[in-house]
């Protein structure tokens, strides 16, 4: 039987909002990251990542940064007693760098490559699950996989909620502060439905 996931955006998200974070000491979780994690850990629920990464397409820094930074990811949460279900990742951009990497890829938020690889190889139900990002791509990205959205208020997320949802067709299945706010009501929908 599949299982039901959270595919949480990285930047903004799990981490603070830096730019492109070009050095693996950029990389800083934001507040109750670890906490909202353990929670679905404990909840039998997977926590995958799902990134785009375009800095590497756009020369920023090397594919093997992103492999650095995700490392240090796993080891801050590890600390914290959290553990990843999965990374999930898109080094492209349709518009900038050289091949490989400039691409009009399938794996670029909002097209949904990313989760289709993780529910594939994790035995994971989109339909069960939800995405938490702090833009409305992440959103939309949650609606053409099945899944239901949650935009999170840190990163680009308050921006986002204030500055332009009234120009967007795309509406979140649910708004709060950070991750561990979208954990805490995700986990009461679940039991809900």
């Amino acid at each position: 039987m599949s299982k039901r996931a959270v595919f949480m955006d990285r930047d903004g998200t799990i981490s603070d909002e830096v730019g492109y974070i070009n050095h693996v000491s950029r990389f800083r979780l934001l507040p109750r990251t670890a906490e909202a994690i353990v929670r679905l850990n404990s909840a039998g629920v997977a926590a995958v990542v799902i990134t785009n990464q375009a800095g590497v397409a756009r020369g920023y820094f090397p594919e093997e940064r992103i492999i650095e930074v995700h490392e240090r990811m796993k080891v801050l949460l590890d600390e914290a007693g959290a553990r990843l279900d999965g990374v999930y990742y898109c080094p492209h951009h349709p518009r900038s760098g050289e091949p490989p990497y400039r691409a009009d890829c399938d794996c670029r938020k909002p097209k949904t490559g990313l989760i289709d690889r993780a529910a594939a190889e994790l035995d994971i139900d989109p339909g069960g699950s939800y995405v938490v990002g702090d833009k409305f791509s992440d959103v939309e990205l949650a609606h053409r996989a099945g899944c239901k959205g949650v935009l999170v208020k840190t990163g680009y997320g308050r921006g986002e909620w204030e500055y332009n949802r009234e120009k967007t067709k795309t509406v979140p299945d649910h708004v709060c502060e950070d991750l561990l706010d979208a954990v805490e009501w995700i986990l009461s929908d679940m039991n809900a439905g």
